[in-house]
């Protein structure tokens, strides 16, 4: 679609009025942008009628939740949405176009409608602007909104495909520029490309622009909005802030900043990296803090508009708003809290006379950067072995290539697909594809290298980061080379100019220069190109070649380069450094002379990078000194004879060999090497009689306790300095704690006999501790979790503290008897259950009593740093201190045993924990709570006569399931739970698994250990070591406000008593003013019993049986690797039994859901119908619920399983819970509750309020103390 008449201008491109005001407002004050639209939209719990409206009634697909069709069919709600964010001090408002794209459009059906609807959207909010610019005088403008779409060009949506995208740029660019014509013939102020997760979609939107401006749009001005999707600081895409700053400031945006994905807090950082790395504005707008387990957003306007109210103080922003959860309450609070703020002051300049490029990560190359290594070897023309990979379409196996070149040190990889049997664009096209899904490499940029233009053109559109451009020139005249560096320059890429024009290649030092001094004032005076993004290539031609007149190129090119660097101000100078020496083709050694040679005299005189084969060139002073000369005589032309010389030489001096390192070849060295490498490395082969030969070596040790003390301490300090470091990993430092203590095994019995043998003759006193303290650990009474407890002690004896650990089930008398037996210096409590924390209140408190004056490490799953700073810490006055997991737990006993840190670390830990304490109880004072009758009027509304009747279960009552073949249950294993055991925790884009294997840190550790667990699961499955058992129960139910009441089979539940009852717990806290979001409980979910309908709910418990028998089986072998293995598989096999349970019970058992075709990754993300919440968890936080389940379904008798005294599951590898088929049932937080609630549960329970709390202590909204 054409631009309207009145939207053309003639000349000068952007009306200054407009930019000029939206930046002297910026300079003057922080403006403030609108919140969520799609938050206010959902509470106006608009029905699909309602989004359908008159016009679309009989379209043939669903329309609910496509929220932009609300501009047609709903425009009075939009507006009023936009009017309530003005009102609220809103200067600028976007447009309801996040997903107004033909892209997006298509899920609909409605991509024929897209210019409509970006034209009426941005309609309305021009409306509601205009109105309250008139109401305040105050102006107010419209961003037209461009959201990233579904689709991406930098990941495959296939795994199998990782060069696979379902969507080009070119696609993108055309859907972009649909949508940006709407927009501006609607009439927006500003152009918001906002929540940016993939690079390369945004520039293919500001390509898209571009071209509407250079067709004759006004210009408005660009706002870029990135998202950084984690504390890994980076992209969806993978990208880091500030390479993602570099890849899209070609289009000189007036702002750019981040927004949603984090909340304001998380969000300080990367806001503050941005701020520094760009002379535009920064905008911020967070999400209303982080989302809780369920999706929803808990920070109140209030905690939000604080955060940002530092960011303005500390000068970061000059635009501020909020994103996903925020709302006009929290826009009025920001408003206020920023008004008096002076903005930041963009500065005038950053990294000046620097060239800018980005892959994953941004390259920066400044006068004072040393030379730059362009990988060379990626080129179909220079290298046999990529050439044939790529001919023989193994694309995958090319990337070997790359990855080696940049592990040599290549900064940027050239990547050239120039052979007249390949088609160009598309291998071009595929190599780069693959490349972005390689973190390792797309971490450095790229330099698209073709003689075809539109090879070039194909590389560019798969990159998100600014690349090169190799190469362009005069050849074809001023007209050609301006519109091929037009293009460039609108991509957002480097160049390099080839020295060449119509009269053909320079080799002469003057017309190198003329050639390049003319590009460059074309490219700069004619095109406004930023003179550091020129790269000037004077021809690195062959010498040596017998021909007198190639003698002088290699001097040429040095003498041509020095004038150029001097004259031509920001221009950087490259070559292929291969054409020097193709005369010596075959002849390795005296080619890398050659070029390292070359390049120790081209750098000095100013030669910035060069295409190289990355790792190959030899340092200067290391050249053969024969070698050296002959090189210096050919390369400066000081020999005529120079390349017979060389010649003679290649033939009289052969490659020497390099020694080949045998892989046992540790086992050559002295025996406390041999322990020492055995420790590191957690090889136990040879440990038995390596300890054996240093026992016997009586001179030098002469007791055992002295090889303890030297050579096995020393070991494990290398392995506790390495882990701290971050150089090895949890599972490696286990393996050498299972070295460790094998060969401390060998050891004790000797040391026993010595000890009787000194009492016997001297009544001798043992001899003094050789650790640096003793740890008292145990699992709190009640619970039987203790895989974290079990890797806190490995990591601790591996830094050498004595660990005395007392297991599961640990009552409190039995921790404080060996505290004191041991002379323990620290005790540590672990626990997974809720109930578990009171009982570490008891511990704290018996300590206090007993005068036991040692600090007390807290940790575990349901532990939390506020929950010790304010129940535990203020019960005991010595040190208390959580410990998030086993990395920390070195650093903070380290310190509480240091004389000379520990009494500074208590008093920052107490000054610490009384803040948190402050924070707390002043958080409480803020929450507000509906009363519980509020909150049950509120509750979720289910019009149970409309809906489909609910579905009768095949069967009720129970059945048991014996022996359940573990098999079925691999392929539901959840994995990463099982690396997070082990805290192996990839980055993006390795997170999850299988993906992990690829990250860069951990990916390798991370493959051994799920080889060996593949390993034992065989072995376990095999050998039948383990058994499943479980129970299922379905019941007749009907749901008495927050209760469910469960029937006899057969009976009428109008005229029976019921035979057992769950007690729900509804939310309470209060949402936002505006909010109509209802109030849960889970009884919402099942049928009234006013209602007349019969439902039914379900119930389960599965575990997995013999783990405890193996891991102690394990450690009497001085095995915890394989002990803690076990464990994790017993944990992985309960939860992939419940898993695979459910999907029988929704297909089989209850067949609510018969024709369900899931894979593993939908019941990964919850795709499934119904909900199976856990007694424990937030849909229902107390663990007493567990009581009525085991007797109704007699689960102990049938499955083995019992509850502990507090209510834990025994074994640990198990997993329980409800079964709810209403297809609106979902999973949600309780949250914290207030006391009414708490009384009101005690009576419908028959127990007291004080036994409630006890067991609600978690979700409780006041203070019990």
């Amino acid at each position: 679609m054409s631009p309207p008449q009145q939207e053309r201008m003639p000349s000068g491109g952007m009306k200054k009025s407009l930019q000029d005001e939206i930046e002297a407002i910026l300079r003057e004050r922080i403006m403030v942008m609108d919140g969520g639209m799609g938050t206010m939209i959902q509470r106006h719990k608009l029905s699909e009628e309602d989004f359908r409206g008159q016009e679309f009634k009989h379209h043939a697909r669903p329309l609910k939740g496509n929220n932009d069709i609300l501009s047609i069919t709903q425009p009075d709600v939009i507006y009023q949405i936009h009017k309530d964010y003005l009102v609220a001090g809103a200067d600028i408002i976007e447009t309801n176009t996040f997903n107004s794209t033909n892209v997006a459009q298509a899920d609909y059906g409605l991509e024929h409608l897209v210019y409509r609807m970006n034209k009426c959207s941005a309609g309305v909010a021009r409306k509601a602007a205009e109105e309250i610019t008139l109401q305040t005088g105050i102006k107010r403008f419209v961003a037209g909104a461009l959201g990233p779409t579904n689709k991406t060009l930098s990941v495959s949506p296939s795994v199998e495909r990782p060069d696979y995208r379902n969507i080009t740029f070119d696609e993108l660019v055309d859907a972009y520029k649909e949508q940006a014509q709407g927009l501006l013939d609607g009439g927006v102020d500003i152009l918001l490309i906002e929540t940016v997760f993939d690079t390369a979609n945004a520039k293919a939107a500001l390509f898209a622009l571009q071209d509407l401006f250079e067709e004759g749009y006004a210009p408005r001005p660009i706002f870029i909005s990135g998202t950084i999707v984690d504390k890994s600081g980076r992209t969806l895409s993978g990208q880091t802030g500030e390479a993602f700053v570099i890849s899209v400031s070609h289009a000189d945006p007036l702002c750019i900043g981040l927004n949603c994905a984090l909340g304001a807090a998380e969000m300080r950082p990367y806001i503050e990296a941005i701020g520094k790395c760009t002379t535009a504005f920064v905008l911020c707008y967070p999400n209303a803090g982080l989302p809780n387990a369920f999706g929803d957003y808990d920070e109140t306007p209030h905690m939000t508009a604080m955060h940002l109210k530092d960011f303005a103080m500390d000068g970061l922003v000059n635009i501020v708003g909020g994103c996903c959860g925020t709302t006009p309450d929290h826009i009025r609070e920001i408003a206020k809290a920023v008004k008096n703020s002076k903005p930041r002051v963009p500065p005038a300049t950053v990294y000046e006379r620097h060239m800018l490029l980005s892959g994953l990560e941004p390259f920066r190359i400044g006068p004072y950067t040393n030379f730059v290594n362009i990988g060379e070897r990626c080129n179909v023309a220079g290298s046999k072995k990529f050439a044939k990979l790529i001919m023989a379409g193994a694309y995958e196996e090319a990337l070997s290539v790359a990855k080696h070149q940049v592990e040599m040190g290549a900064q940027v990889l050239d990547i050239n697909m120039d052979d007249g049997m390949l088609d160009g664009p598309s291998a071009m096209t595929r190599f780069c594809n693959l490349i972005a899904s390689e973190p390792d490499i797309a971490k450095v940029p790229l330099c698209i290298d073709s003689s075809n233009f539109t090879v070039i053109e194909a590389g560019l559109k798969c990159c998100q980061g600014k690349c090169i451009v190799n190469s362009i020139s005069l050849k074809e005249g001023e007209e050609d080379f301006l519109e091929k560096a037009r293009r460039i320059k609108k991509f957002g890429a480097a160049v390099v100019i080839m020295a060449f024009d119509e009269e053909g290649q320079a080799t002469e030092t003057d017309t190198k220069i003329t050639v390049c001094t003319r590009a460059y004032h074309l490219l700069v005076k004619k095109l406004g190109f930023n003179p550091n993004d020129i790269i000037f290539d004077p021809n690195i031609l062959t010498i040596g070649t017998g021909m007198e007149e190639h003698n002088l190129y290699a001097v040429n090119f040095i003498s041509a380069t020095k004038v150029i660097k001097e004259t031509l101000p920001g221009a950087r100078i490259s070559g292929g450094l291969s054409n020097l020496s193709f005369s010596f083709r075959g002849m390795d050694a005296i080619r890398e002379a050659m070029h390292g040679v070359f390049l120790y005299h081209a750098i000095k005189f100013g030669m910035d990078m060069g295409i190289v084969n990355a790792g190959s060139l030899p340092v200067y002073d290391d050249i053969h000194k024969e070698l050296l000369q002959l090189c210096e005589d050919l390369i400066w032309n000081r020999d005529p004879e120079a390349t017979e010389k060389l010649l003679h030489y290649a033939q009289t001096h052969g490659a020497g060999g390099k020694k080949v390192i045998q892989t046992d070849e540790w086992r050559d060295g002295p025996v406390e090497e041999r322990l020492e490498y055995a420790l590191v490395k957690g090889i136990e082969k040879h440990i038995i009689e390596d300890t054996e030969e240093a026992r016997l070596n009586q001179e030098k040790y002469p007791r055992p306790l002295n090889i303890i003390e030297g050579p096995l301490m020393n070991g494990m300090k290398v392995v506790g300095d390495l882990f701290g470091a971050g150089k090895m990993f949890l599972p490696q430092v286990i393996k050498s704690a299972r070295v460790m203590k094998k060969a401390v095994g060998h050891l004790i019995p000797f040391m026993e006999k010595e000890r009787e043998k000194n009492r016997v003759l001297s009544g001798a006193v043992e001899e003094e501790d050789p650790y640096h303290g003793t740890i008292v650990l145990a699992t709190v009474k009640g619970d039987v979790h203790d895989i974290g407890k079990n890797i806190v002690g490995v990591v601790l004896s591996c830094n050498n503290f004595r660990v005395i650990d007392l297991g599961v089930m640990t009552p409190c008398e039995k921790i404080l008897k060996a505290a004191l037996d041991h002379k323990a210096d620290i005790v540590g409590l672990s626990g997974l259950i809720t109930p578990s924390l009171d009982e570490m209140i008891f511990v704290a408190k018996e300590m206090e009593r007993l005068g036991i004056k040692i600090p007390l490490l807290i940790g575990g799953a349901t532990t939390s740093r506020t929950h010790t700073a304010v129940k535990i810490a203020p019960k005991y006055s010595a040190p208390v201190i959580h410990v998030l997991d086993a990395s920390k737990s070195v650093v903070v006993c380290s310190q509480l045993l240091d004389e000379n840190q520990k009494e500074e670390y208590f008093e920052e830990l107490t000054e610490e924990y009384e803040d948190i304490r402050q924070d707390h109880y002043e958080s409480l004072k803020e929450r507000r709570y509906l009363t519980l009758s509020q909150a049950r009027k509120n509750s979720f509304h289910i019009d149970w006569l409309s809906e489909p009747h609910p579905v009768k279960p095949t069967f009720l009552g129970t059945r048991v399931f014996e022996d359940y073949d573990l098999q079925k249950l691999v392929d539901y294993i959840d994995w990463k739970p099982f690396f997070d055991v082990w805290q192996l925790r990839g980055k993006y884009p390795n997170r999850g698994f299988p993906k992990i294997f690829n990250d860069k840190t951990v990916g390798e550790e991370a493959k051994k250990v799920y080889d060996d667990a593949q390993n034992m699961l065989t072995v376990l499955i095999r050998e039948k070591k383990l058994q499943a058992r479980g129970v299922v129960g379905f019941w007749p139910a009907q749901s008495v406000q927050d209760d469910i009441q469960l029937y006899a089979l057969g009976s009428d539940p109008r005229a029976s008593r019921p035979i057992a009852t769950f007690h729900g717990l509804r939310q309470q806290a209060e949402k936002d003013s505006a909010s109509t979001e209802p109030y849960l409980c889970l009884s919402d979910f099942i049928a009234p019993l006013h209602s007349g309908l019969r439902d039914h709910l379900g119930l389960f418990a599965v575990a997995c049986f013999g783990v405890e028998e193996l891991s102690r089986a394990y450690e009497d072998q001085c095995d915890d690797y394989s002990s803690i293995m076990v464990k994790a598989l017993g944990d992985r096999l309960a939860e992939a039994f419940a898993e695979e349970l459910h999907e029988r019970v929704r297909r089989e058992l209850w067949a609510y859901c018969s024709n369900e075709q899931l894979d593993v990754a939908d019941l990964r993300k919850l795709r499934y119908g119904g909900i199976r919440p856990a007694p424990g968890y937030p849909s229902q936080p107390d663990h007493t619920e567990k009581l009525t389940m085991w007797r109704l379904a007699d689960i102990e008798r049938r499955t083995g399983i019992r509850l502990t005294e507090s209510l834990a599951m025994a074994p640990a590898s198990a997993v329980s819970g409800l079964y709810f088929s209403n297809l609106k049932s979902k999973y949600f937080a309780v949250g914290k509750i207030s006391k009414d609630q708490v009384e009101d549960y005690a009576l419908r329970k028959n127990m007291s309020v004080a036994e409630v709390e006890k067991w609600l202590g978690p979700i409780l909204g006041y203070d019990t103390d």
